[in-house]
């Protein structure tokens, strides 16, 4: 090739690559709108609320004040009442993120084990169909299911089962059940995709080589399925731990958990800065069980996913 030939298709080269990057910075217009509406409704909210957290609790006062002190956290991990209440909601997140996979699990193998379309569409109607519904009316339901003079204790009270209503509501039990009954479609949801992409021939290949269904399922399917599980499991954390509305309707406000205290700080008693403590406490902890799930992947599966 000649050097005039040379020169013509190092400029042809330079010309795409100029015209590559022109459409790449025009698709970065395309993301503008929605990070704008990020940044402003979001970010900037959330980053006052928490550069709030180090100002002085003054009733009514929302305004950041550049004097930075630890008193809330202080009067956080000072008094039993807040950080027990720390301690609850991480223990009934991980309840419910357990008990959900337990439930969810079973019906998430069927469903991607189902080959039929028309029926797996059916399938993920009924699962879709609990989150078309309001939470709160889907609350009040099961308050008239679980209440004291509701079905169920009305039944087994008819029945003879029993001589006084069982406290099903307005307790953990209750607020389990809450939080079970919101977050079981995002764990179904999250493993669904996962299972269904779990090549045949892998179990068939153990099944082949003797090994029991079940064993085939523990060695195999499980371990393959382990992102979807990682996967849910962190987002059923996240819902159960952030909830305000399960705990405070089936926990009928005795169940105390820390969304419960970031409300009566703030909408209550008006103190924006102690509120906004107990919400960064809360952040840090959903931090924290993200980045044990990371490292758990990156250790066991490769990466997040």
């Amino acid at each position: 090739m000649t050097v005039a030939g040379n020169r013509a298709l190092a400029g042809a080269v330079a010309v795409g690559r100029a015209a590559e990057r022109t459409r790449f910075n025009r698709l970065w217009l395309l993301v503008l709108p929605a990070l704008a509406i990020f940044l402003v409704f979001f970010a900037v909210p959330v980053l006052m609320l928490f550069a709030i957290a180090f100002n002085r609790s003054v009733p009514g006062v929302v305004t950041f004040k550049p004097v930075f002190t630890l008193a809330n956290f202080e009067r956080f991990f000072g008094n039993p009442l807040y950080y027990n209440a720390a301690i609850l909601s991480i223990v009934l997140a991980v309840a419910v993120a357990a008990i959900t996979l337990i439930l969810g699990y079973p019906l998430a193998y069927f469903v991607a084990k189902t080959k039929d379309p028309g029926r797996n569409t059916f399938y993920m109607i009924l699962i879709l169909v609990s989150m078309q519904l309001d939470l709160v009316i889907r609350l009040y339901g099961m308050m008239v299911l679980m209440g004291d003079n509701g079905l169920i204790n009305a039944a087994l009270l008819r029945a003879g089962l029993i001589s006084k209503p069982l406290p099903l509501m307005y307790n953990t039990f209750g607020t389990i059940v809450g939080l079970v009954q919101l977050s079981l479609p995002f764990m179904i949801l999250s493993l669904i995709g996962i299972i269904r992409n779990i090549d045949p021939s892998l179990e068939e290949a153990a099944r082949s080589l003797g090994a029991s269904r079940w064993l085939t399922f523990w060695q195999i399917t499980f371990p393959l399925s382990m992102p979807g599980v990682l996967a849910g499991s962190l987002l059923v954390f996240a819902i159960a731990i952030s909830s305000y509305v399960v705990p405070a309707l089936m926990g009928g406000w005795r169940v105390i958990v820390l969304p419960i205290h970031i409300y009566q700080q703030i909408a209550e008693q008006g103190y924006w800065q102690f509120g906004a403590s107990v919400a960064v406490i809360l952040f840090l902890i959903s931090v924290s069980a993200v980045y044990i799930y990371h490292r758990y992947t990156e250790k066991h599966i490769g990466g997040l996913v």
